[in-house]
C-alpha cells in the first residue's frame, strides 16, 4: 500500500513532468517545413507546357527546355510553362537571369484558365521579370489593390483586367535589379488575397483582395532566353516582415 508521503511525492513528480513537457513544446523550435524544388534540375516533371504555335505546327521546337542543370525558357515559341500541381499560402523563391539580351518574362501565380488573354495567357496575376521592371504586378483576367492606386496603376477609367485595359501596377522600386548576367533572385509571397514581392532583398510590392487565393504557378516565354536555376516552393501561414529579405 502507498503511504500519503509516497502518494504526494509521486503526484509532485507527475507535476513536473508535465511541467517539463508543457515547457518543452513553449521553448523548443517546431521543426522548419522544407522547402519543394518546383524544378528538379533534371527534367520538367512536374510541369507541362502550353504553347499556341503548337496546334498549327506541332514540330515547332520547344519553348522551355533543360539546360546544364538549369530551366531555360527560350523566348519563342510564345507561351507558358505550368505547375501540373495548385498551390496556395506558399513562399516561391525563383533565381533567374538573362543569358543573353535582356528582354521580358515573368511568373505567375493563381493561374488558372488558360489563354484567357489574347488567346495566350492563363487567368493569373503575373508578377513582372522584364529588365527594369521586375515585381511589377499586370492583372491577367484577376484583379489585386494596391496602395496608391492611381499612383502607381493610371486613371481609375482605365483599370481593367481584360486587353484593352490598364492591368499594369507599377512597382515601388528602381534599381532592384543584377547588371544582365547576373543571377537575380525573386521572393513571392501569396497568402489568402495577398501577394508580397521581393527582388535581391528590395521589398518591391504588396497587393491585397486580390480576386484569387490559389491556382497553378507559371513562368513564361515572351521573347527573350531566360536561365531559372532556383523555383523552390515552401508553404506559409503567414507574409513575412517587409524587410525580411
Amino acid at each position: 500500500m502507498m503511504h500519503s508521503t509516497e502518494r504526494a511525492y509521486s503526484t509532485y513528480q507527475f507535476a513536473i513532468g508535465c511541467l517539463v513537457i508543457g515547457l518543452s513544446a513553449v521553448l523548443l523550435p517546431s521543426p522548419s517545413v522544407q522547402a519543394t524544388e518546383l524544378f528538379n534540375g533534371k527534367d520538367l516533371t512536374g510541369w507541362h507546357a502550353d504553347i499556341p504555335a503548337k496546334e498549327d505546327n506541332p514540330d515547332v521546337r520547344a519553348s522551355f527546355i533543360v539546360r546544364d542543370g538549369m530551366l531555360v525558357s527560350l523566348g519563342t515559341p510564345q507561351g507558358h510553362l505550368i505547375t501540373d500541381a495548385v498551390h496556395q499560402d506558399f513562399r516561391l523563391v525563383v533565381q533567374y537571369r538573362f543569358a543573353g539580351e535582356p528582354g521580358n518574362c515573368g511568373v505567375l501565380v493563381h493561374a488558372s484558365t488558360p489563354r484567357s488573354l489574347y488567346k495566350m495567357f492563363p487567368k493569373s496575376i503575373e508578377v513582372q521579370m522584364n529588365h527594369q521592371h521586375a515585381g511589377d504586378f499586370w492583372c491577367i483576367v484577376q484583379d489585386i489593390t494596391v496602395p496608391n492606386m492611381v499612383q502607381r496603376r493610371g486613371p481609375k477609367k482605365n483599370w481593367g483586367i481584360v486587353e484593352g485595359k490598364g492591368r499594369r501596377i507599377m512597382n515601388l522600386t528602381e534599381g532592384s535589379e543584377k547588371p544582365v548576367g547576373e543571377w537575380n533572385e525573386m521572393v513571392i509571397e501569396c497568402v489568402g488575397d495577398e501577394v508580397k514581392v521581393w527582388v535581391n532583398g528590395d521589398f518591391v510590392n504588396h497587393g491585397t483582395h486580390c480576386t484569387a487565393s490559389k491556382g497553378q504557378i507559371a513562368v513564361q516565354a515572351e521573347g527573350a532566353e531566360v536561365e531559372f536555376r532556383k523555383l523552390d516552393l515552401t508553404p506559409i501561414k503567414q507574409l513575412s516582415a517587409d524587410d525580411k529579405f
